[in-house]
């Protein structure tokens, strides 16, 4: 829905470079000739202008358009329903993300094929407090602990799973009525490893309003350095 970004536009359909943010994306992970096949779930009154415009894009593989769910996870699950069986690794990613690059994508899939389960991620630079905010003000919370830096990071996407192992994880999921904010959550709960794979903080999900500002940065001093390099 977007609510955060504070416009009448879901976030995904926000314009970067010209162009909805999840067409930016798709450009992005179609850049990629491993994957073979894009599923993208989206609310049901948004499937036919999704389709249309995709289809002008004209991309060498097929991209199929489907009715998600009220959650991240029901939608990913919806998508996982309809993968065919012989997949070997399911690919998962934030429509916006739209600066996740080839040389990512491709490496959390090396170390998926390698190990299962992979994600990308980066290092927390700043020091992390656990809190607690019961009985509280909305805008304040107590400290109950800090989190050593070098024991967190901070989960982006792809994340990269075996097709089986993942579709086990939702069942297992569905099974104990467990929600979790991502994939490599529902995987951990198995007691199966998940990799992390170095990302980049030009990888930002586009949530706040600002952060449209920060890709259109980025964006900006990717073609600087593609200009410089001819």
């Amino acid at each position: 829905m977007g609510t955060r970004m504070g416009a009448d536009a879901p976030k995904q359909f926000r314009l970067l470079d010209g162009m909805p943010v999840v067409i930016f994306t798709l450009r992005r992970l179609a850049a990629c000739p491993l994957i073979g096949e894009f599923l993208i779930a989206t609310r049901g009154d948004e499937i036919e202008a999704l389709k249309a415009r995709i289809a002008a894009e004209r991309l060498s593989r097929p991209v199929r358009v489907l009715e998600g769910g009220d959650t991240r996870q029901e939608s990913v699950d919806k998508a996982l329903a309809a993968v065919a069986q012989n997949t070997g690794l399911i690919l998962v990613h934030d429509a916006v993300r739209p600066l996740v690059t080839r040389d990512q994508v491709e490496r959390v899939i090396a170390e998926a094929q390698r190990r299962g389960a992979a994600i990308l991620g980066i290092p927390a630079m700043d020091t992390v407090k656990e809190v607690k905010r019961a009985s509280l003000p909305e805008d304040v919370a107590l400290i109950t602990a800090t989190i050593p830096r070098e024991r967190v990071v901070l989960a982006q996407t792809p994340q990269v799973f075996e097709i089986g192992l993942l579709r086990e994880a939702f069942a297992r999921a569905a099974t104990d009525g467990f929600t979790a904010s991502d994939e490599a959550a529902l995987v951990e709960r198995l007691g199966h490893s998940v990799h992390v794979v170095l990302g980049s903080e030009r990888n930002l999900k586009i949530t706040r309003p600002g952060d449209l500002e920060i890709a259109e940065f980025y964006l900006s001093r990717e073609r600087m350095a593609a200009e410089a390099g001819r």
